[in-house]
């Protein structure tokens, strides 16, 4: 019997010991537990935040994207009544270009005789000078008349081709860069327009007119154009 007891006696240390290591890994998985609950509340917290500051910065692209495109279209605005002209050499205009240019246009675009231009103001591309064998600045004129600028443009078109004492001479429309780039994708489609001789035109914003057999058509995309 005594040396029952005294077996027992032997386990009791061990059982403490077996008892106790279960209750503090029971304690630790809670802890465990605990912390992985909080973490994943932050988690979710985190992705909530993501997905607003994701939404806040898409209504930022859209609302610059809008502003953008307003301040694009009020600058080609403000660019209605311009006109472009390349080709023309470096100094020709002696300090005056206005002038210069009020003599030189109705003979060069063979205007009907008495056409008022009516050029408010005109001047030299801001960029450097150009050296001699390099492109000259284009021209840039504003006019008081749209109707004016229309005729500028349409005498230049039905001449195809201007000379200058030698040199070519192009008109266009005074447009914003991104306007060009918008205007230029239609090229494919007038390409296509002018081998079927086909009349069509490109009018502001960007346009695609298209007339037919006595029919018009308006298309405000290149896909729709080329459909």
């Amino acid at each position: 019997m005594s040396s029952l007891n005294n077996k027992a006696s032997d386990l009791a240390p061990l059982r403490s010991e077996l008892t106790g290591p279960s209750e503090n890994i029971s304690e630790d998985i809670k802890t465990i537990l605990t912390s992985i609950r909080q973490i994943s509340a932050t988690i979710v917290e985190i992705k909530q935040g993501n997905t607003d500051i994701l939404g806040r910065l898409a209504s930022i692209e859209t609302h610059l994207s809008d502003s953008d495109s307003r301040l694009d279209d009020q600058e080609n605005r403000a660019r209605r009544n311009n006109v472009r002209i390349l080709g023309i050499p470096e100094g020709v205009e002696q300090g005056n270009p206005t002038r210069f240019l009020g003599e030189t246009l109705p003979a060069l675009l063979k205007l009907p005789e008495g056409t008022e231009l009516s050029i408010e103001q005109a001047h030299r591309s801001l960029a450097p000078r150009s050296v001699p064998g390099q492109r000259p600045r284009p021209f840039i004129i504003k006019l008081l008349c749209f109707p004016v600028k229309e005729l500028l443009l349409k005498s230049a078109r039905e001449l195809r081709t201007l000379d200058w004492e030698g040199h070519r001479i192009l008109f266009f429309p005074d447009l914003s860069k991104a306007f060009q780039d918008r205007r230029r994708l239609f090229l494919s489609v007038k390409k296509i327009l002018c081998e079927k001789k086909v009349k069509y035109g490109l009018f502001y914003p960007v346009t695609l007119r298209i007339t037919y057999r006595g029919e018009t058509t308006l298309f405000g995309t290149v896909e729709e154009a080329e459909k």
